[in-house]
């Protein structure tokens, strides 16, 4: 079913105003999809400020207003023409199509770790864009300094055409360095650092595995440094694990369950074996009691999968950043490999496939998940 949607500019005053302030920086771009409803973002540049070094170099930063509006009374597995402007050129224009209310085949892209490499990150999304997916997950790190504007202003390049028909789900990496740019960017379920969503009888759930931004102060010792760190979270990660326990418990009927974040709980890298042995000492039985069938993230940039009582933890980091060696096989590990990649995820009525594939279309592996009881 194809249906016309015009989303009309309710501001008088934008019809006045010069055409640079009319002109689309970011987007259009789709956030929080439903059944029935939707949300369509974007952003116009307002100013161009100047900071000036004492050297005399002169840096202009773009100032940029964000806008969205919020769409409802839509129907199911529907498609619609959206033009955000209305002004007679496609440059406001993108199709969305609402996610199914019933268990109906569909898939899904996974990626991580686009960050600085922008050509490879640009090849990474055109491979993409071929699967058609229904949505994509970033498992984080979407940009090198989420603080400095032009990184979103490379990444939105990017990703221009992919994002306006293409629901886009981002995970916090730690270097988005909880940026404000993140949360005015992006329009995310929950309190937008770790949330939830479900497509058919699959549940999607996202978690933080950063915290807030903040800097260790100099006169704290090496000797206080750990327990610095550790107390700095521990209130804010015990809320998460809580909130965790309660979604996969309102959600214990669904048919597959995903969870993304972006640190691992197995890592293939010598320097974070330590941290992602302390993760999994946190999380506990938590994944394995719930039947969660596969763990997601990024972080370690490479591909590398480990399976342990039932579940799949998978690192896919492979969309941009420089790539790193496999330094450890772990008794846990099943497959490795230094590539740049994504996974398309076919999700079916009684199985999903996930299909890990490299920057030229070759298979690296493809995995099978079935469908919980």
């Amino acid at each position: 079913m194809q249906k016309l949607l015009f989303l009309l500019l309710l501001s008088t005053t934008a019809i006045v105003v010069a055409q640079e302030k009319q002109k689309i920086a970011f987007g259009p771009y789709i956030q929080q999809m439903g059944t029935k409803d939707a949300t369509i973002c974007w952003s116009t540049l307002e100013s161009t400020p100047t900071i000036t070094d004492q050297e005399g170099n002169v840096k202009t930063i773009g100032e940029y207003k964000h806008h969205k509006i919020h769409l409802g009374e839509l129907e199911p597995n529907t498609t619609y023409n959206y033009d955000v402007l209305n002004d007679g050129s496609d440059e406001g224009k993108g199709t969305l199509t609402t996610y199914p209310d019933e268990a109906i085949p569909f898939n899904f892209a996974v990626t991580g770790d686009s960050r600085n490499r922008h050509d490879v990150h640009a090849k990474i999304v055109a491979k993409i864009m071929e699967t058609n997916p229904r949505f994509i997950i970033n498992s984080g790190d979407l940009v090198a300094n989420g603080r400095s504007i032009s990184d979103w202003e490379a990444f939105f390049e990017v990703n221009k055409e992919f994002m306006k028909n293409t629901p886009y789900y981002p995970v916090l990496g730690n270097h988005e360095k909880d940026s404000p740019y993140y949360y005015d960017l992006f329009d995310l379920p929950n309190n937008e650092k770790y949330y939830y969503f479900t497509v058919g009888d699959a549940l999607f759930i996202v978690l933080d595995s950063e915290g807030k931004q903040i800097s260790q102060p100099e006169f704290v010792s090496d000797k206080n440094s750990d327990a610095f760190w550790r107390d700095a979270f521990s209130e804010y990660f015990t809320t998460q694990k809580k909130w965790l326990e309660q979604v996969l418990e309102l959600n214990k009927e669904a048919g597959f369950v995903f969870i993304f974040q972006h640190k691992p709980l197995y890592s293939a890298m010598k320097n974070r074996m330590a941290e992602a042995e302390e993760t999994r000492k946190f999380w506990g039985d938590i994944f394995e009691r719930h039947k969660v069938q596969v763990f997601l993230n990024g972080h370690d940039h490479h591909y590398h999968r480990a399976t342990k009582n039932g579940v799949h933890y998978i690192t896919s980091a492979g969309a941009g950043a420089p790539l790193y060696d496999i330094e450890v096989e772990l008794p846990e590990t099943k497959k490795s490999s230094k590539i740049e990649h994504f996974v398309n995820v076919q999700i079916n009525k009684k199985n999903a496939f996930l299909y890990v594939t490299d920057i030229n279309g070759n298979e690296i592996e493809t995995i099978e998940i079935k469908r919980r009881k």
